[in-house]
This record gives C-alpha cells, structure tokens and sequence, in this order.
C-alpha cells in the first residue's frame, strides 16, 4: 500500500525544503505593528537562477521556510478577536469573507485535514488574483514550485503532509493583497466589481440519488478501510467529507471528496493500466495523471484506456456528466477555481459526488461483504447501473425533442371558430390541394425511410401515421432511449450541435402558432379583430395543417438521425460536408418559418411555402438525388 502519492521531488519541495534553514525572523518585520504586511520582507526572499533570472523555486522555499514559521506562530499567538480587528477588512476583496474570517480557529486546531481543506478554499480564491507575483507563484502557480494548489485539488497530498506554516502564510498574503487593493482604489476613486458567481440552476432536477441517510452514511464510513479504492492515509479526508455533509457543510464536503474521487480513480487507472508509477505525482516536466487523462478513451500512446471497460459505461457517462461536459455542472472546475460561492452550494450535487463515491467504495472492497447493513447501499448501485447521460449534446438534443413534441400536442387543443365563420369554398379547395401535395411527399419519404429498415416507420398508415396520436406517441419512444454517448467522433458533435439549433426553431415555430391562435381566437370571440387581422386570421387556420406535418417530419429526421448518429463517421469527408449541407438547409428553413410565425410578421403563405420546398428537399436527399 503506498504511503505518499508525493514523488521524492515533490515531496522534497513541500515537506522539507521549507525546514532546512532554522532561523528566527522578528514578526515586526513582516507585520508591522499597525498590521500592515512588510512586502519587501517576504519578496526579498524570493530567489532567481543567475543563469536566466527565472524564478529559483528550490532556493526560495528554502528561504522562505523560517519566514512562513514565524507567520504561522504569530497567528497561532493571536487572539482571535485581535486577529478580526486586524485582518477581516482586507478580507473583503476576496467576496468570501466568511471563510478568511473563520481561518484562525482551523489553524489553531492544528488537525491537518480541516487545515487543508482550508488551504484548498484559500487556493481556489487566490487563483485568480495570481498574476505576477512571483512570491505567490512560489506557492501556488508551477509544478516547480510548492504547487500546493494542484497536489491538494488532485488528490496527491495527504493531510499531513502539507506543512500548515504554508496555509498560515497565504491567509498573511491575502489580507496583504486586500491592503494593497484598498490603497488602491482610495488612490484612484476607482470601485471593485466582482465577477459573478457561477449558479447551478435547477438542481433538484439534476439530483440523481436519493437523499442519502444516516444508515447509508454510517455503512460508508465503516467500508472506508476495507476498499481498495481509498488510500490509508487519505482515509482522514473521506471522513471529514462524510462529516461535513453530514452537518450541513455541502461545499465542505464537495471539495473534501473530489480530489479523493480522483485518488481513487487515478488507482483504477493505474492498476488496470499496468502504470503504477502514475499514482505519484509527476516531476516539473511531465504531467499529472488528473481526471483529463483519467476518463479518456486513449492513453499517451494511443492504446486503449482500460478505465471505461473496468467502470462501465453508465458509471463513465455520470463522471462525464458530473466533471466533463460543457452544459453540465462541471463541479470540480467551478470548486477549484473558485466560481461557487462556497455558502450556496447545492445540497443535491454534493448528495450525487458522494452517492457516487459510496458505490465504487464498495465495489472495490477488499472482502466480499454480505451483511443486511450493505443492503442499502443497492438502491444506490442499481440507479448507477440504469444511468444515462443527462448533459451530453445526444441526451440534450433528445430532451429538447421531447419539449417540442409536447409543445405540439397542445396544437390539438387550439380553440378555432366555426369552420363556415372563417372560410370560404375557393379557400378551403386551395388548403385541400396544398395538403394533399405536401402529404404525398411526405408519404414517399417515410416509405422510403420504411424501405431502409428505419426504426419506429411503419407501413400500416403511412398516410395518415404523422397526423396521428401513433406519432406522439413513437417519437416520444424512440427520443427517450438510452443512446450511447461516450467518446463520440467530433462530426458526430457537429451534427449534434446543427440539430439542436433545428429544434430549438422547431419549438419556437410551435410556441409562435399557439400564443397567435389563441389570441386571435380571443380577438374573434371578443368581437375586436380588424378586417386584415381576420383575413390573416383565415390564413393562420389554413396553414396549420401543412405546418404541423412540415415541423413533425423535421422532428422525425432529428429522431433517426440520433438514432443512427455514429454511422456519420462512416461517411467520406465529401459525403459528410454534403450531409452539413444539408442539415444546414434544414435548419435555415426552422429559422425562417420561426420569423415568419412570428406575432409581428404573420407570413403564413410564405411559410406554406418555405415548408412545401423543404420537404421536397428532404425526399431529393433522401432518394441521392441531390
């Protein structure tokens, strides 16, 4: 079992560079006595290779070391309403306050995983304030240097190892950063803006597992030691991150078990890999083994990762949800770079990272385990096992299927006056033969798709199958199974991306003709349509019909397209870009009949049309004729 994921360098660097020089610094050179930080002090000990005048990392956290220990005790000596009076003020630019100003009491409890998990949060902050300060470099920016912001958000430290003199000087540097900002702006009469805070919307709806327990809870905590998949001196932090969520501390609990996640999995990676060596963190000129590397589908040589084989697909399409995708919550990359204000993080999303983890705690137990406590943890594996991708570009186009064709059901519930009160003869003749053209087209496209074996085509009625509830009811099939999405080709991502434009037309034309109809049905009911508001009105009725089977077989295209959507790398690079050409047309005519149906436009004879030529484009294509 190993003892560190530090390498001998990195762990040279951080554990005892840094306690090669004993030497005694008086405070009052670094915090002068009205508290304001002594910047010279701390960058006088910052050193460069004379060779180049880069940044000497070695050599400063050597020099450095006494300086960071007498910070460390001087904090450690400071009352804590001293350390308020002094400080919190020039906490402020940080927009996280709060967690500066209940920093003293986690250093003076001197429990190493509550302090890293403190150095963690302090990092995420300080991230963005990086610049060029090379005295913040030495801690946070290279892999040359301490680096304390990656060894800890990847899972490589463990809570002993990070010295807390390191955590005790980088709070000293913030409040030294917020004085240096508040002399600034009272310089310039300048004001500070903060960016906005990234927000996780609708995270019920995102929730996969249920609430977990104080059952559930109390079996994980007693499985720790007996997996293969936690570390034994990494146990510490899964238990803290059960603790925290435990008590509330969502964002505590978050950032505790990503990087733990990520230890666990670098093991599995390493293990059904053959590269042990990887667990370790790499030296300055070789990259670490992060989640990037984890979940591709390839490694460095281009053979395959046996990562995805060893975990499954549904677990590989959650960690792809949860990290990865770009429309997902992308959790690990908001925590660490501090863009979540920490005091809002959802419960649900740190319910789902931790039910997750329980489930490969226990399927990477050392001993089979039997017992009636394990039993309720099978809900959780099972809703693993069932998942599918909920953010992936297929699973997002198939849900905005799903809106639309609901969106167009409600067209069969549009009030419409007395058909003798708004036609005449020579106008219903004319919406007759306009139907019957464009249902005979439509007719030879869906027989031929019945012809190439399409699914979910029928030839009982194909007459009338687009008209019918039968077509609700088969999109609505066929737009909710379980697709497979992982390590998709990127034309496949490029289809995907042109027809969720289409859909996203598609629904706008269906919310056009509902919100018209039925304000010109309230119009005509009260009496108040004007004469061209009525003619235009006569227009709208006659063109519903075309227009419901125009936007139904575009929604038809999309569900087969998704569905045989990994034959598109199959394609040559000329039947490929013809095959764009295509969809692009498609998407214009959605995007045109979207204006047309417009409340402000009403170009109903021009959206008959656009919609005739489109599906006469579509049989053409279809039969390779163009």
């Amino acid at each position: 079992m190993l003892s560190t994921c530090l390498s001998p360098g990195v762990f040279n660097m951080v554990c005892e560079l840094g306690f090669e020089i004993q030497d005694n610094i008086d405070i009052l050179n670094i915090v002068s006595k009205d508290n304001k930080v002594c910047w010279d002090t701390i960058c006088d000990k910052v050193c460069h290779l004379s060779s180049d005048q880069r940044l000497d990392y070695a050599e400063s956290v050597r020099q450095l070391g006494p300086l960071c220990e007498a910070v460390h005790s001087y904090f450690l000596s400071m009352p804590n309403e001293k350390y308020e009076e002094a400080f919190t003020v020039f906490f402020q630019w940080t927009n996280n306050s709060k967690l500066f100003h209940s920093a003293l009491p986690v250093l003076k409890s001197l429990d190493g995983t509550n302090i890293s998990l403190l150095l963690m949060k302090i990092t995420s902050c300080l991230e963005r304030a990086l610049g060029d300060m090379n005295v913040l470099r030495i801690f946070l920016g290279s892999p040359e240097s301490l680096n304390l912001r990656n060894i800890l958000w990847h899972g490589f430290a463990s809570p002993h190892e990070i010295p807390h003199k390191y955590c005790s000087v980088l709070l000293l540097m913030t409040a030294g950063l917020g004085q240096i900002l508040q002399d600034h702006l009272s310089n310039t009469g300048a004001s500070l803006f903060h960016r906005p805070y990234v927000a996780f919307h609708n995270a019920e709806e995102m929730q996969v597992f249920p609430e977990l327990g104080e059952d559930v809870l109390s079996v994980s905590e007693s499985l720790l030691e007996e997996s293969r998949l936690v570390l034994a001196n990494m146990v510490p932090f899964w238990k803290e991150g059960i603790a925290a969520f435990r008590q509330g501390r969502y964002a505590d609990s978050a950032v505790l078990i990503l990087p733990q996640l990520e230890t666990g999995l670098r093991l599995i990676f390493t293990t059904t890999n053959n590269c042990p060596n990887r667990m370790l963190t790499a030296e300055s000129n070789i990259l670490y083994t992060t989640f990037d590397e984890i979940l591709a589908k390839e490694l460095n040589d281009s053979s395959n990762n046996n990562v995805p084989k060893t975990l499954g697909e549904s677990a590989m399409e959650f960690l792809w949800d949860f990290l990865n995708h770009q429309d997902g919550p992308r959790v690990r990359d908001h925590l660490s770079h501090g863009e979540i204000q920490l005091s809002e993080f959802p419960k649900q999303i740190a319910n789902d990272l931790l039910g997750f983890s329980i489930v490969l705690i226990y399927r990477h137990l050392m001993v089979d385990h039997t017992s009636k406590e394990i039993g309720v943890l099978h809900s959780l594996i099972d809703i693993i096992d069932l998942y599918k991708s909920r953010f992936h570009p297929i699973a997002l186009l198939q849900k905005q299927v799903l809106e639309c064709i609901d969106s167009l059901q409600k067209w069969c519930l549009l009030p419409v006056p007395p058909i003798d009160d708004m036609n005449d003869k020579k106008e219903l003749d004319e919406e007759k033969d306009v139907s019957t053209a464009v249902n005979s087209e439509i007719v030879q496209i869906l027989s031929l798709f019945h012809r190439q074996g399409v699914i979910g085509i029928s030839t009982d009625d194909l007459d009338t199958w687009l008209q019918t509830e039968k077509w609700f009811s088969s999109a609505k099939e066929l737009s909710s199974q379980k697709m497979s999405s992982l390590y998709c080709h990127r034309w496949v991502i490029e289809v995907m991306s042109i027809l969720r434009k289409v859909t996203t037309q598609c629904l706008l034309v269906s919310t056009n003709i509902i919100s018209i109809s039925q304000l010109r049905y309230d119009q005509w009911i009260n009496k108040t349509l004007r004469s061209r508001q009525r003619q235009n009105y006569r227009k709208l009725l006659s063109s519903i019909k075309v227009l419901s089977c125009g936007v139904r077989l575009i929604l038809t295209l999309i569900v087969i397209s998704f569905h045989n959507i990994h034959n598109i790398p199959k394609r040559t690079p000329i039947e490929y870009q013809k095959y764009l050409k295509y969809l692009k047309s498609i998407l214009k005519y959605a995007e045109n009949v979207s204006i047309y149906t417009n409340q402000d436009n009403n170009k109903w004879s021009e959206a008959i049309q656009l919609t005739s030529r489109i599906i006469l484009k579509v049989r053409l294509f279809n039969e390779g004729q163009i």
